[in-house]
């Protein structure tokens, strides 16, 4: 099954079952200023959820689903495995009020199991986790979630977890959370069930929701692997194409998701979102060029993301996603090349930080560091840099108090 076939087969089921499909938000999240990016299909339902909007009014049903465009970079350096990826798609169904656990566990078991024709290995359930010694904290094991799964297969393998495991939340500082029930086939989480039940504070507390409400989670590209029954997602057809133009995975996840930050808006920069695109950028430079390809096959990779049959929307920002990455490289390229030839002269690695603005990981790919005296060194660059800092302060109040003198 292709996998717009199994994109297009996930939000057909869940329009039966009386959900609204609704599009995908960008990958820059345009409600929630806690977060860099969109980490997960409900971010932007998350006002439904603690009563600042109305799924009625706004979509008029209680009971929504889609196909998020997600971006997390939190394991880039896991990327390259079997399925690990900055970009990617989370499919998913919402509820605010609207139905509970047994129509969502009811509802996922028929979709693996009977549309997908897919054997589950396991399920897991929370555990449960006791309160702390100050009174923070406590929730109950989820009993509830373990006797459904058991009144639909009584055979099922369960396992259960505890908060690190099988409680999801908050995207950001604070929001909906609650524990969850996860679906593995193949050795491999594919669908993530959170029962939104509880709000929590920046201080970790947690509120009951006012509202309680589902937020479910299956990763796309990992459903597509094991649909395609593929070693990796990267031989899916997803990717496939991708792979032809250049074969490095790390290239492509990383093209592929500078790609989609850009279309979003997002442009290199040394701060926040633009930072995080640019190290993708120099990242999929560096690997190109130790594979000897050159800043041509990440114009061709992207063309190839642009023109894939799942990235329709692509098509409108094609040239200025080429303009900003090939600007962005050449840049880089520039500034890489120079340091490089200091450091070829006898000159310690670590210029390749102070006068190139090369993080240690770009530098640890390019040449041979030590680390122990590289952190040494940051640590004494950072500690001039702070007395520098101060004593800039401490001149400018000077000259402030001079000039204000001179007024009296």
């Amino acid at each position: 099954m292709l996998s717009n076939e199994i994109r297009d087969k996930f939000l057909k089921f869940f329009q039966t079952q009386g959900h609204v499909v609704v599009p995908s938000s960008p990958v820059v999240p345009n409600n929630d200023d806690s977060v860099l990016f969109t980490t997960a299909g409900m971010q932007q339902f998350k006002p439904y959820y603690i009563g600042g909007a109305d799924a009625v009014q706004d979509f008029g049903s209680l009971n929504l689903t889609s196909s998020q465009k997600c971006v997390r970079t939190s394991d880039i350096e896991e990327v390259g495995d079997k399925s690990h990826l900055t970009f990617f798609e989370m499919l998913g169904n919402f509820s605010f009020g609207g139905y509970w656990k047994k129509e969502s566990i009811e509802w996922a078991h028929e979709f693996i199991t009977r549309e997908l024709g897919l054997t589950i290995d396991y399920v897991s359930v929370f555990a449960g986790e006791p309160s702390t010694s100050s009174g923070q904290g406590g929730v109950s094991e989820d009993k509830e979630s373990e006797e459904i799964w058991k009144s639909i297969d009584p055979d099922i393998v369960i396992k259960k977890f505890g908060r690190a495991d099988n409680f999801w939340g908050p995207t950001g500082k604070e929001g909906p959370c609650g524990p969850t029930t996860e679906i593995y086939v193949d050795g491999i989480e594919v669908w993530n069930i959170v029962f939104n039940e509880f709000f929590q504070r920046e201080d970790g507390s947690l509120e009951p929701l006012k509202t309680r409400g589902i937020d479910t989670g299956m990763g796309f590209e990992r459903l597509v692997k094991v649909m395609q029954k593929t070693e990796t997602v990267f031989e899916t057809d997803l990717f496939a194409p991708l792979m032809r133009v250049a074969n490095s995975r790390i290239v492509v996840d990383h093209v592929r998701t500078s790609a989609f930050m850009i279309s979003d808006g997002v442009m290199p920069s040394n701060t926040g979102r633009g930072y995080i695109l640019r190290r993708l950028l120099r990242r999929a430079y560096v690997h190109a060029r130790k594979m000897d390809m050159g800043t041509e096959v990440l114009n061709s990779v992207a063309d190839a993301v642009v023109n894939h049959g799942s990235y329709k929307g692509l098509y409108a920002f094609a040239e200025n996603i080429e303009v900003v990455m090939m600007e962005e490289i050449e840049k880089f390229k520039k500034a890489l090349d120079a340091g490089l030839k200091q450091v070829e002269k006898g000159e310690d690695p670590f210029i390749l930080f102070t006068s190139y603005g090369l993080p240690l990981e770009i530098i640890e790919e390019v040449t041979v560091v030590d680390k122990e005296s590289f952190n040494k060194q940051l640590a004494e660059h950072k500690r001039l840099s702070q007395e520098a800092g101060e004593h800039k302060f401490s001149a400018q109040k000077d000259i402030s108090a001079n000039q204000e003198g001179r007024k009296n």
